[in-house]
Order: C-alpha cells, then sequence, then structure tokens
C-alpha cells in the first residue's frame, strides 16, 4: 500500500516534491519551539490547487492520514505528525501566488502558502491596509493563520483572522474542491462554511485559498508607551482611550516590568524607556498603544497626546513616552515583538495563551499570580498581551536555581492552577494559538459534554474515515 501511494504521489507531484528520506523531512517534523518531533512516511508539496485535490484523493483511497501545514509556526503541535510515522504531511508552501487584488472592492484573493508579510507587503503597494500583524509574519502562511484564526497585535481595531476572511477555497477530505472565493460582505445562504473551517486546524478540510479583507491604509499611526502600578491602572488607561480616541485605538498592549527586564537583559541593545541599567524598570506594569488616523499625523499626535494628558490627571498612568519618529516607534515595538524571543533564549517557560473578559483581567492576575507562588515558590511570571481584547500570554518560568527539566516535570500541576482560574472568570484556555495537540486533553475537560459532542458530530459528518489531521483538537 504505501509503495502504491508514494509511487502515486510522484506520478502528481513529481519526484522532486515528495520526499522520503530523513534529512529532506526534518525540516516539517519538529515544531517551532523544538518541544516535538514526530515521524511522517512522507512530505509532499503540491504545487496547486488540483494537485492538492489528487493527493487528497488517493490519502482517501489507501486510508493515508493527513497533516496539513503551512510556515510550521504553530505553537501547539498542531502542523507536525505524532510518532507513528502513518502520516504524510502535506505542505501548502508552493501554493504561494497572490491571485488577485481589487482595490475597489478592498478585497485580495490569495492562495494559502502565501507568506503573511508578501500579503501586508502586496495590499500596501495598492495604497491599502491588510492588518493581520504577528511576530511570525515573516515566515508564517495565511493558511495557517486562518486555520487558527490567528489574532496579532491590531484584533482590537479589525478583529481576528475570521474577521478578515471574506471567502475560502478548501479541499475537502474526499478530495473535492470547495470554491467559496466570493469577496461579498454579506451573504445570508444557509449555513457559514467559511467560519466552519477557519479555526479548525486542518481536521476538516484543506484550506487552499482565500479572500481577503482589505481596509484603506492610515494615513498617519503614532505609538506611546505608558507606565503605570498595576493592571487595573492599564484597564483605566484602556477605557480613557477608547472614550478619546474611539476606534482609532488600534493597538493596547500589556506588558509587565519582568517582561521589560526579561527583554532588556536579552536584548541590550533595545530602548530602555523608564528604566536604567543598575535599578531597571521604574514602574510595575506598562502599556504600548497605537493610535491610526486616517487624517494627518498632527491630528493622531495632539489626539493621543489630550488623551495621555487626561490619563496622567487621573492618576491611571504614572509617565508616558510618545515615539517622535517612525525609528522610535519601531524600537517601542521591538520591546514588546521581542518578549517571546527574550524568553526563549532566556529558557523553557510553561505557557499559556488565554482570554478572558477585559474587565476581569486585573482580578484574574491578582487571584492566580500568589497561588501559582503558593503552589511554585520562586516561580516567574511573565504576563503580557493584548489587554485591549482580553488576551494574555500567562506564561510561566522556573524559579531561580531549577533546572528547565525539572520545572516541566510540574507543567500539568501549572495548568490546573492557570486554567481552573481561568474557567473560573468564564475564560478560554486558548486565545489566538489554538488547541492541536497540545491541549487537546486540557479542552476535554475544560469544554462541556455537549459541545466535545457538537464537535465530534461535525468531524464525523465531513471527515468520516478519521483522516485529516487525526489527534489535534478531538
Amino acid at each position: 500500500m504505501r509503495h502504491a501511494f508514494l509511487a502515486h504521489c510522484r506520478i502528481v507531484l513529481g519526484d522532486s516534491h515528495v520526499y522520503t528520506s530523513a534529512a529532506d523531512m526534518a525540516p516539517f517534523l519538529t515544531d517551532w519551539r523544538g518541544r516535538h518531533t514526530g515521524l511522517a512516511m512522507a512530505v509532499l508539496r503540491p504545487g496547486s490547487v488540483q494537485q492538492v485535490a489528487d493527493v487528497v484523493r488517493a490519502c482517501a483511497r489507501w486510508s493515508i492520514p493527513m497533516v496539513p501545514q503551512g510556515g510550521n509556526t504553530g505553537l501547539v503541535l498542531g502542523g507536525v505528525p505524532d510518532g507513528s510515522g502513518a502520516a504524510v504531511v502535506l505542505s501548502l508552501a508552493r501554493l504561494n501566488s497572490i491571485r488577485e487584488t481589487d482595490a475597489l472592492n478592498r478585497t485580495m484573493t490569495v492562495d494559502a502558502g502565501c507568506i503573511l508579510q508578501q500579503i501586508q507587503d502586496e495590499a500596501a503597494a495598492h495604497d491599502c491596509l491588510f492588518p493581520l500583524s504577528l511576530a511570525s509574519e515573516g515566515s508564517c502562511t495565511i493558511g495557517g493563520n486562518l486555520s487558527s484564526n490567528a489574532g496579532g497585535t491590531a484584533v482590537l481595531r479589525y478583529g481576528n483572522a475570521r474577521e478578515l476572511c471574506l471567502g475560502l477555497e478548501v479541499v475537502t477530505p474526499q478530495g473535492d474542491i470547495w470554491n467559496g472565493l466570493r469577496g461579498l460582505r454579506k451573504d445570508n445562504t444557509g449555513y457559514d462554511l467559511r467560519d466552519l473551517y477557519i479555526g479548525a486546524e486542518g481536521t476538516l478540510g484543506i484550506i487552499t485559498g482565500a479572500v481577503l479583507k482589505l481596509y484603506p491604509q492610515p494615513k498617519a499611526s503614532v505609538t506611546a508607551l505608558a507606565a503605570m502600578e498595576s493592571p487595573s491602572d492599564a484597564l483605566r488607561l484602556l477605557a480613557l482611550m477608547q472614550d478619546y480616541c474611539g476606534a482609532s485605538l488600534t493597538g493596547f498592549e500589556l506588558m509587565s516590568a519582568f517582561c521589560l527586564e526579561l527583554v532588556a537583559t536579552q536584548f541590550p541593545q533595545l530602548p530602555r524607556p523608564f528604566s536604567d541599567a543598575q535599578h531597571g524598570p521604574s514602574h510595575g506594569q506598562f502599556v504600548l498603544l497605537e493610535l491610526s488616523s486616517s487624517e494627518s499625523e498632527a491630528h493622531g499626535v495632539g489626539l493621543l497626546e489630550r488623551a495621555i494628558g487626561a490619563a496622567l490627571e487621573q492618576g491611571a498612568i504614572k509617565d508616558a513616552v510618545v515615539a517622535a519618529s517612525v525609528a522610535q516607534s519601531l524600537g517601542l515595538w521591538q520591546l514588546r515583538e521581542h518578549i517571546p524571543l527574550a524568553q526563549a533564549k532566556a529558557g523553557k517557560n510553561i505557557k499559556h495563551d488565554i482570554s478572558l473578559p477585559v474587565s476581569s483581567i486585573p482580578a484574574f492576575i491578582e487571584r492566580t499570580a500568589p497561588l501559582l507562588q503558593q503552589a511554585f515558590p520562586g516561580c516567574q511570571l511573565v504576563c503580557f498581551g493584548h489587554l485591549g481584547d482580553g488576551n494574555l500570554h500567562f506564561n510561566v518560568a522556573p524559579p531561580a536555581g531549577i533546572s528547565n527539566e525539572a520545572f516541566l516535570e510540574n507543567q500539568d500541576a501549572v495548568n490546573r492552577v492557570v486554567h481552573d482560574s481561568v474557567a473560573a472568570f468564564s475564560g478560554s484556555i486558548s486565545a489566538e494559538h489554538g488547541i492541536g495537540a497540545l491541549k487537546r486533553e486540557e479542552l476535554a475537560r475544560y469544554k462541556s459534554p455537549l459541545e466535545l459532542n457538537l464537535m465530534r458530530a461535525i468531524k464525523t459528518a465531513l471527515d468520516p474515515q478519521g483522516i485529516m489531521n487525526p489527534g489535534k483538537i478531538l
């Protein structure tokens, strides 16, 4: 069976796009964080939608499990195979064409393998904006972004990937091609199949193309970093900024002093506002915020300065710096974007990508941080994230003197403290990273039996053979 299947794939794709040697397959089998390396029968690299469909039909015929993969930048083991070696990895990297840009309709139709930054640049070339922005935008692909319903730093203004997609093209587990590439803002004709596949992590079908929503390019963008003492103060600042700036508020990122200390230690070349080499950050919490204005830069700066002035008067913040140039703005954003990189350089963390009602975030931190210290004395809390949309990256690092390996043995116990607290605040254990294989057991713990049964019913109806990214989510 294996030989017949691979022979068929070589005919369809060509020998050079069917990888079976360990060396060729290696880059596709290990997840981005380097925690898991799976095995695969082969890595297949189709170059067209029709080739994807032909390969999927062959997988269905021979009952071969498939693991769709984009840029392999996922964080929950959703795009890598398990250790059985039974599956094939279906890489969509060669499907990387921008099919059409319609500036008047403000849409772009793209292949699933397009790099996110490529799409951003194409939109900018047409004086438009595609607002999805992630730390991995130079290597992640739009198919993976949609399959995981990626979030990023602009969700507050523009929404998740789901809100940025108008239509999809999908290859079903039977190898049929559904063409739903319609650039319509309104289409009330029954079940929304698009929303079914977005966020499904490749378990229901393979996204091969998408119609994306574009926006007018902002005429000005203004960035500031504000310092305060507590998450409660940050929440007060958020409400004040929304009152003053409305929809112009594009980004609102919370960072603890420990996060900035970590970045300063690992990347000393980056700016160090509100701190010095001897004493570190001078305040407990920081917010990086950004306004995007359809008017002049002077208007945006004036709007931001009035809001900052009001926040200072009301005691919501202690200090603030407004970027005076593009270079300064990029420097401030680098502080936020380098937090995950600084964590990786410093050692292993037990990571949590959680969402909560925005109003509950200060109380959640106030309750959960002491519980972690009680259970794991000396552990370090790396807390940062998209406060404006309720998404926290609530990561736990080992106490000083404890090895990464020894601390990671406590992962289940740490997860229990954090996720039980999330549940108590009616939150979600996955805000933007997805479930994959990493959080599958956690999902079963926190989803209701009814929700899980409904999800299984959908999976069984669309993928009765169970060959589409098996072991992920369910």
